[in-house]
């Protein structure tokens, strides 16, 4: 299922190109000469647009390449995941927070920024991709942050976070590790089910990122 999604993906950005660079040549094909070749009744560009698997590639207008992209309007999927993932990133941001000041390891001090370095910026185009498509929209879908709370997979308790904040040394090394990987996790599931449920391509594309880099932080975390 995942490789599909990918494959969807791949093909999408690939014909969403295709028609840009029609649409350019047509206008420049326009500006030097448009009145003579409508007149003659002159074909538009024609655009390559990939097949489907095991299909070939179909020759198409720039009009019907243009309607044949596929829709990527965000669906319900793709909102509750938004706002659940930035919720789950924020508890990694907290708990990443901890360690310069209570970690042992100068590798899970270096981990924690890795993950800060990561995940703040994913936050933020998470945020902004959500004021773009409408902010709160599809929260009652996911039934708002409590209910979010309790659906996020990997999230950590309150009572292991307290104990998280009253460790130190290698005692806050090994909780540390221990509830990130849980944490990176429920990340993952979460990222691999809206690219079976959503819709929108930029949030798919957002959910391929935090699976490349949260199974690598995983495996690290493993090794540890």
């Amino acid at each position: 299922m995942l490789n599909r999604r990918r494959t969807a993906c791949v093909r999408r950005s690939v014909v969403a190109a295709a028609v840009a660079a029609a649409v350019l040549t047509l206008g420049a094909c326009e500006s030097d000469s448009d009145a003579p070749a409508k007149a003659k009744g002159a074909a538009g560009p024609s655009v390559i647009a990939p097949g489907k698997p095991g299909e070939p590639a179909k020759t198409l207008s720039a009009e019907d390449a243009a309607k044949a992209t596929p829709d990527d309007t965000p669906n319900a999927a793709d909102f509750s995941y938004a706002q659940m993932m930035i919720t789950h990133h924020g508890q990694a941001l907290e708990m990443s927070a901890l360690a310069p000041e209570r970690a042992k390891s100068t590798q899970v001090k270096r981990l924690a920024e890795r993950i800060t370095a990561a995940q703040k910026p994913e936050m933020g185009a998470m945020q902004g991709w959500l004021k773009t498509n409408g902010g709160d929209k599809g929260k009652a879908d996911s039934g708002g942050h409590d209910h979010g709370h309790a659906a996020m997979p990997g999230m950590a308790t309150a009572a292991q976070l307290a104990q998280l904040r009253a460790a130190k040394g290698k005692a806050f090394d090994e909780l540390f590790l221990k509830l990130m990987i849980t944490h990176h996790q429920g990340a993952l599931t979460m990222a691999t089910e809206v690219l079976s449920e959503g819709n929108n391509v930029l949030i798919e594309e957002m959910a391929n990122d935090v699976i490349a880099q949260q199974t690598s932080e995983i495996n690290r975390m493993r090794s540890m």
